[in-house]
């Protein structure tokens, strides 16, 4: 089967579902042995049983529709905000691949429902919170799979409203389904709520690693900092893969500068840790990804549902569904991208002393005019809030089910705070690459670096420098839409070689 990678996200999800429209062998291998377990007398967690603390009271075979369907209902009280629709998406396409592996026993019926729901662009509208990363991601499963059954909501086309079920089923011409016995249990069992919500953050990280070595390097072109930390020998010393990484892409993105061979000489021995030390920080972030990558990898390419069914007819009950591994590298990332913004908020508060020639506040008349000043602010609220957002989740837990889930990983709360301090380091960065451009400025005639100046020409294509107040917001909007949707990296590797 098809193996979902970060790099490669959305390209390998799309292959996987594809693969399953035409390829169902091992998922009705699957479900031939659970339909064989309803008639063999023996009693089997949430197929002929209830649920978490009642796995102890058997179902009879009358009931056993309307207990998956009645598992789908008790669970979908998710409050909060909802979801954004992209990750209800993924969450969406990585419970089928997980379905489709074969493990799980679901219909045929339901899994080519979602399957239709993919097709269709019919993404459920699931509330955000309600999930303690236990038995899986309970709660926001099941509002996931509350559109089976004709219930719940979806999102609309453009995601900026929602749409009854019911009503987008009737458009469609579908009617609700009924849920098949284990049908229920395996929609709503596994971590696909923390998986989505990391996979979209770590997938765009791999970009934005990228942007804060090319924004920190126009910081450095600005303030006449020395290129020596970065010289691949010292690298070589400490070889830490993140490390060589970003000490190589900012020595690609100086080539040729003259700000730099105009101060060669100058006899300043040191810079701050802000512009010394970007390789060593970045890459710290990098290798930290990085790992929180591999494990994120491992897990999307797992099965997370309870009861296990395999091939040789077994049906085996486990805690593949607990959230601990996730939660614990979720915590892990969400530090690795905050000390990303630290250090660039540092590099802006740098900008702004009149260093080196610059002017203070980075505008030539100050007084009547506040110059750059409270952007720095805006940036220091952000990395302040993070530092409350990167608290652990994953160290706390609160049993539940009466005690039979004893301990619970948290890891969908530090999902959510990982989007949110993402949010924040693309805003930071933001900051700092509007402020690193106007200090540039003030370096001409000398030219920096090719990529640092082909990332100030993009920039002030559509910003020009500022001489006085005005309403900045607009302008650092724009710069952190260059970092979000990717356009400054892909306009520099265009030109240069890919950055790592």
């Amino acid at each position: 089967m098809h193996r979902i990678t970060i790099s490669n996200l959305y390209e390998d999800l799309k292959s996987s579902l594809d693969e399953f429209r035409i390829n169902k062998t091992k998922l009705r291998r699957s479900r031939k042995i659970i339909e064989h377990a309803l008639n063999d007398g023996n009693v089997y967690y949430g197929i002929n049983t209830g649920f978490g603390i009642l796995a102890n009271k058997r179902i009879g075979g009358e009931d056993l529709k309307q207990l998956q369907r009645n598992l789908i209902l008790s669970h979908s009280v998710g409050v909060g905000n909802l979801v954004p629709k992209a990750i209800s998406a993924l969450m969406l396409q990585i419970k089928i691949h997980s379905l489709g592996l074969g493990y799980s026993g679901i219909s045929e019926e339901t899994f080519d429902r979602l399957l239709l729901f993919d097709e269709k662009n019919l993404v459920p509208a699931i509330p955000e919170k309600g999930s303690v990363g236990a038995s899986g991601d309970l709660a926001p499963l099941a509002h996931m799979s509350l559109p089976l059954l004709g219930l719940g909501s979806f999102w609309s086309e453009d995601g900026k409203q929602t749409i009854p079920a019911a009503k987008a089923l009737e458009h469609e011409g579908l009617e609700p389904i009924d849920l098949r016995p284990k049908d229920g249990l395996s929609l709503i069992n596994g971590t696909q709520l923390m998986a989505a919500y990391a996979a979209f953050v770590l997938e765009q990280s791999l970009h934005l690693l990228k942007a804060a070595d090319l924004i920190s390097a126009m910081s450095l072109e600005a303030l006449q900092g020395s290129l020596t930390p970065f010289d691949e020998r010292i690298q070589r010393l400490r070889p830490h893969q993140g490390q060589i990484e970003s000490a190589r892409n900012i020595r690609s993105l100086l080539v040729e500068s003259e700000i730099l061979e105009s101060h060669r000489h100058c006899g300043k021995v040191q810079d701050p840790y802000c512009l010394r030390c970007v390789p060593q920080v970045h890459g710290a972030s990098r290798d930290s990804l990085r790992h929180a990558s591999s494990v994120l990898e491992t897990e999307l390419n797992s099965i997370t549902d309870n009861p296990l069914v395999f091939s040789d007819g077994d049906i085996l009950s486990g805690g593949n569904f607990h959230g601990q591994p996730l939660a614990q590298v979720i915590d892990f990332a969400k530090i690795a991208l905050a000390e990303i913004a630290n250090i660039s908020e540092r590099r802006t508060y740098l900008l702004l002393e009149g260093h080196d020639g610059l002017p203070n506040l980075l505008m030539e008349e100050t007084g009547i005019n506040s110059g750059f000043m409270i952007p720095q602010y805006t940036a220091a609220a952000l990395v302040s809030e993070n530092k409350v957002l990167c608290h652990p989740s994953s160290v706390d837990s609160i049993p539940t089910s009466q005690g039979q889930e004893d301990h619970v990983s948290m890891g969908s709360i530090g999902a959510l705070h990982l989007l949110r301090v993402y949010e924040n380091v693309e805003q930071v960065l933001g900051v700092e690459l509007f402020t690193a451009a106007q200090a540039l400025d003030f370096r001409k005639p000398l030219r920096p670096g090719k990529g640092v100046e082909l990332a100030h020409r993009l920039i002030r294509e559509t910003i020009p420098h500022a001489s006085t107040d005005h309403y900045f917001r607009d302008e650092i909007d724009q710069v952190t839409r260059f970092i979000h949707d990717r356009s400054l990296v892909k306009h520099v590797e265009v030109h240069l070689n890919p950055l790592s």
